[in-house]
């Protein structure tokens, strides 16, 4: 396999609270330009590889020093592939709630949180994976418990729902 083949795995959690939801203005990131990502997310751990989930969890805990006993409904939605000059980038896109009457105060070492309504989430800047992601969460996805896959291209996103097993 040849240096543009290179597989990123990485994962990336969207806290919900009522009907908003959590993003993190990542700046000086290595891996994305200056961009809304979700509120925790990363690359996996070499003994993560095949568990996305642990990954994530861990990723929570690192960037926003909360548990799974703080969040409910964890659940992985979305995975992407999207081959860049760098290699092939995989996300595993989760989505849970915060419970309670009001949002939590949060921070991040990561960047800067935010708490975003739907509509106002449509100019933001975002890598074009999770802009994909969001997108179709809050058009259909929102809606059910599916499973999708997409491949993003320059022109977007292309989902499909993995049946259940």
């Amino acid at each position: 396999m040849d240096a543009t083949c290179k597989l990123r795995c990485m994962t990336s959690l969207y806290l919900l609270h009522g009907d908003r939801i959590l993003l993190l203005y990542r700046q000086g990131s290595r891996v994305i330009a200056d961009s809304w990502v979700g509120a925790a997310g990363g690359h996996f751990e070499p003994e993560e590889l095949n568990d996305p989930r642990a990954c994530v969890l861990r990723e929570l805990r690192e960037e926003l020093s909360l548990t799974e006993s703080h969040i409910c409904d964890l659940q992985m939605r979305y995975i992407t592939l999207r081959r860049t000059e760098k290699g092939i980038r995989q996300n595993y896109y989760f989505f849970a709630r915060l419970p309670g009457a009001e949002p939590p105060l949060l921070s991040s070492n990561e960047g800067v949180l935010r708490w975003f309504s739907p509509d106002e989430l449509e100019g933001l800047e975002m890598p074009r994976s999770a802009r994909g992601v969001i997108d179709h969460y809050l058009s259909v996805g929102q809606h059910d418990h599916a499973l999708r896959v997409g491949i993003t291209d320059d022109i977007g996103t292309q989902f499909t729902e993995l049946p259940v097993c």
